[in-house]
């Protein structure tokens, strides 16, 4: 069984509870489709933690800003942190995120960050049948944190949701696990209140963490993904 996890956003805790909670399921494999860093207090941590159970990761958008230097333009808030990251994270991390690929495509299965049409940043926000590429009949994407499987006929799409940060109106982590072509979706409650104790201690604002208890952005906007069969 493959367990599939998504947008980990430097939140140890909750990392550290879906690969008990997937590995008592009975998942040997892993495959995590970026943003290990971002948001959270614990970048390095998450890090050693993914390369110790040698988990491969796909590149995520939070993730390129550690690796090429460049920042977030679309928000201050994430920049402000992704400068705090690169104080944090040692240079074996770096070169580790360094080493992600921009997706994976296995025969008609392909797994991105984003989206099929930019595997970095494009968020999925509404699916239908026309999303597969051509030769793909699964699709696995992250970035937007939201949880969510569908079956446009043969084929199927899938949204982890986000291990760190969910934004779809429940603050358990949340993965899923691929096992004989059929994919399973997971919960997994977590010590919010140590990740939240964590990013106080060191001197992350408040409001960084105010979504994590209701499974929201920063600014407590619950989002979801649009199915139009």
């Amino acid at each position: 069984m493959l367990a599939i996890l998504s947008d980990i956003h430097a939140n140890l805790a909750a990392l550290e509870a879906v690969l008990a909670d997937a590995r008592a399921r009975g998942c040997e494999r892993f495959i995590c489709l970026g943003d290990v860093v971002g948001y959270h207090a614990e970048p390095e941590e998450c890090c050693r933690l993914l390369m110790a159970a040698d988990i491969p990761c796909i590149l995520g958008n939070h993730d390129s800003y550690i690796t090429t230097g460049r920042n977030c333009e679309r928000s201050k808030v994430v920049a402000s942190v992704i400068d705090d990251h690169r104080t944090r994270l040692s240079p074996e991390s770096v070169a580790w995120l360094s080493c992600a690929r921009p997706f994976i495509r296995d025969g008609d299965v392909l797994l991105v960050h984003g989206g099929p049409d930019d595997p970095l940043d494009q968020y999925v926000r509404e699916i239908d049948a026309q999303i597969f590429p051509d030769g793909v009949n699964v699709l696995f994407v992250g970035h937007t944190h939201v949880q969510c499987a569908h079956r446009f006929g043969e084929k199927l799409f899938c949204n982890p949701g986000s291990v760190g940060q969910p934004r779809d109106g429940d603050p358990r982590a949340a993965y899923a696990i691929w096992h004989k072509g059929d994919v399973t979706l997971h919960r997994v409650a977590y010590d919010i209140e140590r990740t939240i104790a964590v990013m106080a201690e060191r001197g992350y604002e408040p409001f960084l963490a105010r979504g994590l208890p209701l499974g929201a952005q920063i600014n407590g906007r619950i989002d979801t993904i649009t199915v139009r069969d």
